[in-house]
């Protein structure tokens, strides 16, 4: 059964230091404190900011409840300007950085929050100064850094599942796979591809890192062609809302894994690619790894190794869920039987 679940609580508030709008989604907090991450960005309105912490919260919530962690979900976005595309002023930012730690002090510890994007570990160190309860900071400062090592030690045991039930092993020796996002899980991923046998081609809107993608061997493929390029694999691994109807009737792979945050337009997508025998395994559980080390280590107290274990456990959920016909489906039933199943907070 596959329940649908309201938010619990939406905030928006003006920064009275930057002017800026603010937003907190806590989606769910029925199996505990919701973390999520900080995005600051430009969008054309504050009405698509809020648009993104709402979809951004309710996929923490399916995140966390599949990788079996007592947190809820929720998301926090600073929107930044959309007529202007340069990176904000350092005051600014500052300032947007100080009005943020206040509002997520406000709840008190039932929102906990990390670096996302436009945010670093760097800037939770400025919101640790107004609230105990963020994640990730530099590990001179006691926390543990940057999540993207152990998303894409997650993404890369999430492909290895799904090259299992797809081509009878868990390699990719000889395949072929499109990285489509050359960015710090991306590359992360198509080095660790790389290094087990697949000839890797990236693909990155930033045209810059083409030679950087070269020099570690890799093929190039235009932003465009993503979509279309044959191959055995595609991992989305940029932005969200890449497969939609008619982009998922151009794919011409047979998996699809990948970090990317809301890749599917719809749910209907989903059925779409299973009628064409195309396995995607859901963005919320390939994309786990940093929230699942994250969180063993700063509020299991796991050391690193055990907390890579705990990562390296997603294999064993892609494999659970790629027994039904459609991962999705079977992905947000099991989220939703944990959390209706969850205790009421004391």
């Amino acid at each position: 059964m596959t329940q649908t679940l309201e938010h619990e609580e939406v905030q928006i508030r003006r920064g009275p230091r930057s002017g800026l709008p603010l937003i907190v989604a806590i989606h769910s907090r029925a199996l505990g404190p919701a973390v999520g991450g900080c995005r600051m960005r430009r969008y054309d309105s504050w009405r698509d900011g809020l648009a993104d912490a709402l979809r951004l919260s309710e996929a923490m919530t399916f995140k966390c409840a599949v990788s079996g962690l007592d947190f809820g979900g929720g998301k926090s976005v600073v929107v930044l300007d959309g007529g202007e595309r340069a990176e904000p002023a350092p005051e600014l930012r500052a300032a947007a950085l100080a009005d943020l730690g206040e509002f997520i002090a406000s709840f008190d510890g039932t929102y906990r929050a990390g670096p996302d994007v436009g945010t670093s570990p760097t800037d939770m160190v400025a919101l640790r100064g107004s609230t105990p309860y963020v994640y990730c900071l530099p590990e001179e400062h006691g926390g543990t850094g940057d999540s993207g090592v152990p998303t894409a030690i997650g993404v890369l045991a999430a492909l290895r599942a799904g090259a299992e039930h797809v081509f009878g092993a868990a390699s990719f020796a000889d395949r072929t796979v499109v990285v489509s996002g050359f960015g710090s899980v991306g590359s992360r991923v198509a080095a660790g591809l790389a290094a087990d046998g697949a000839r890797v081609l990236v693909s990155d809107v930033d045209g810059t890192k083409r030679d950087a993608a070269r020099r570690s061997g890799f093929g190039w493929v235009e932003p465009g062609d993503v979509l279309g390029t044959a191959a055995d694999v595609l991992v989305p691994a940029a932005v969200g809302g890449v497969l939609a109807p008619e982009t998922a009737a151009r794919l011409d792979v047979r998996l699809v894994v990948g970090p990317a945050n809301n890749q599917l337009t719809d749910d209907t997508v989903a059925d779409a690619l299973a009628a064409r025998g195309i396995v995607w395994v859901p963005d919320f559980v390939a994309s786990a790894g940093g929230v699942v080390y994250t969180l063993g280590r700063e509020s299991d107290g796991l050391d690193h190794d055990a907390a890579v274990r705990r990562v390296e456990g997603i294999a064993d959920t892609v494999r659970l869920l790629l027994k039904g016909e459609n991962p999705l489906r079977e992905a947000k039933a099991l989220a939703a039987r944990r959390i209706l199943t969850a205790k009421p907070p004391a």
